[in-house]
């Protein structure tokens, strides 16, 4: 793989890897300490529609995803607070609604033949300057958010009620959470694809966390493992010519089966 480097495009995405797998390192801890899979999985899925708006209207697909994407994080978030016990019903409907809303437009654009599985699957190759810029002050969003409330951001996760009795605003936090998930899952969808971008968020983190004492390694440790599953994913993907997005996965999912398998404490 070595001799690839001299390729952009492997050069981009070895780059786009490395900035993804961290940011999916902090938000997927985030997610998971905040009890977030399924609403992150809705999030995920709902973007779709801003791909396809972005297709009818000729706007840059990750303006239109971030867009579509925030938006339904807001409203997920507004639902949520208020009908917790209705969290699933809610989170389904956004869901379904969204891939819809995206495959609508995309039927109605003229002319336009879209690669559904560049975006279902990920399109890790194809990543531009333009993505890494994006990808790279995401990253440097997230990790200013999350050193400057830190200790907002962990009473939050861990006693939301012990955190409002503070005086946090557990409504602020638990809102920023979902928006820095949903503009995390539109540049981990150019990676992996919308399919398989929660276990990209979920399996560092699994194993980051039987590794951690705190959230704050927790993260670090997440971002590590991800970069490592990635580059090897990447690895597999340019020597035997398979999906790349998928290869990451299955390489995380190995990665995953051998920690189960030679630390029986995390089946505890």
């Amino acid at each position: 793989m070595i001799e690839a480097l001299q390729f952009e495009f492997m050069q981009h995405a070895l780059l786009a890897g490395i900035l993804v797998s961290f940011a999916a390192g902090i938000i997927g801890s985030l997610i998971v300490v905040n009890r977030m899979v399924f609403l992150a999985g809705g999030i995920a899925h709902t973007s779709y529609g801003g791909i396809g708006l972005a297709v009818y209207f000729g706007l840059p697909i990750f303006l239109g995803a971030s867009m579509f994407a925030v938006g339904a994080a807001l409203l997920i978030a507004v639902l949520t607070l208020k009908k917790r016990h209705r969290m699933d019903t809610f989170i389904g409907l956004i869901w379904a609604v969204g891939m819809a809303i995206g495959v609508i437009f995309v039927d109605l654009t003229p002319g336009y033949n879209v690669d559904l599985m560049s975006y279902l699957f990920g399109s890790i190759l194809a990543v531009s300057s333009e993505d890494l810029y994006f990808m790279s002050g995401l990253l440097v969003l997230i990790v200013f958010v999350v050193v400057f409330w830190y200790r907002d951001i962990l009473a939050v996760s861990y006693d939301s009620e012990y955190a409002r009795l503070r005086g946090v605003n557990v409504t602020f936090f638990y809102t920023l959470i979902l928006i820095l998930s949903a503009l995390t899952v539109v540049v981990a969808i150019k990676v992996v694809g919308l399919i398989l971008v929660i276990a990209m968020l979920t399996i560092p983190v699994y194993i980051a966390e039987k590794l951690s004492r705190s959230l704050f390694s927790m993260m670090f440790y997440s971002g590590i493992i991800a970069t490592i599953f990635t580059l090897l994913g990447l690895w597999l993907s340019y020597t035997y010519n398979l999906t790349s997005g998928a290869s990451i996965i299955m390489v995380s999912a190995f990665g995953l089966g051998l920690f189960l398998l030679f630390n029986t404490k995390s089946l505890r």
